[in-house]
């Protein structure tokens, strides 16, 4: 993992790249919670899900957003900022990773909400993870036709963020029978998933390959995904 720094809109943002061996190894960009809200790109969830990743044998990013940490610039807040940043973020680490033809995005809490967006913006994405998407404080309805299969990831005892709203976005993004949306739900966890980090880098874990698999139907591309080839 390597220290990195790239341009952003309001200046310098800092970041943590692993870059797989493999050139042509998918690539997947993480991002972090509200940073009026103390989030940063070391929040125990989003090293999990970036742990997650690279131990799948992706090439992964998680950076800062502006205002955050070593990032320049004042915190935005308003989800604008942080689009723009994650656009940028977006854009530095694919021309890293030029071989790369497959691209996720991941995003907890708040940062789901900015990857939810990105993900409309962006065609080359074809996967996603979402966990705690704000679904009560923020609009997703702009997530339809939604266009990529992924994954949500919820606590049944979360405070912040309502469970029966996310449910209502797993249905809703399920009307789709070209995707595939699978929903964790994790009955006992609450927003910060006390004690149950290691449970969400296991469903991370094992769900995200079996996605992957199902996007691409041919027996060429399984065996290209189980060797972590282009597919």
């Amino acid at each position: 993992m390597s220290e990195v720094y790239f341009a952003g809109p309001m200046g310098r943002l800092e970041g943590r790249f692993h870059k797989s061996e493999n050139p042509r190894a998918p690539l997947v960009m993480i991002l972090h919670p509200h940073p009026a809200q103390g989030g940063t790109m070391n929040n125990k969830m989003t090293y999990t899900m970036f742990q997650a990743f690279v131990n799948m044998g992706f090439s992964v990013l998680r950076f800062n957003y502006r205002g955050v940490g070593n990032s320049q610039g004042t915190v935005d807040g308003s989800s604008n900022g942080e689009l723009q940043d994650a656009i940028v973020a977006l854009d530095w680490v694919q021309s890293i990773c030029t071989e790369t033809t497959v691209c996720w995005i991941a995003g907890y809490s708040f940062g789901a909400y900015i990857a939810a967006q990105l993900l409309m913006r962006r065609p080359e994405i074809k996967g996603f993870v979402f966990v705690s998407p704000p679904t009560n404080l923020y609009s997703f309805d702009f997530l339809t036709p939604c266009p990529a299969s992924g994954l949500i990831i919820q606590g049944g005892k979360d405070t912040v963020v309502d469970e029966s709203s996310v449910s209502m976005l797993v249905e809703q993004l399920g009307h789709y029978r070209s995707l595939t949306v699978e929903y964790k739900m994790i009955p006992d966890a609450n927003h910060i998933y006390s004690g149950k980090l290691q449970e969400v880098y296991n469903i991370i874990t094992k769900t995200v390959p079996t996605l992957k698999i199902k996007q691409k139907h041919t027996r060429k591309q399984k065996k290209a995904f189980a060797l972590n080839e282009d597919y």
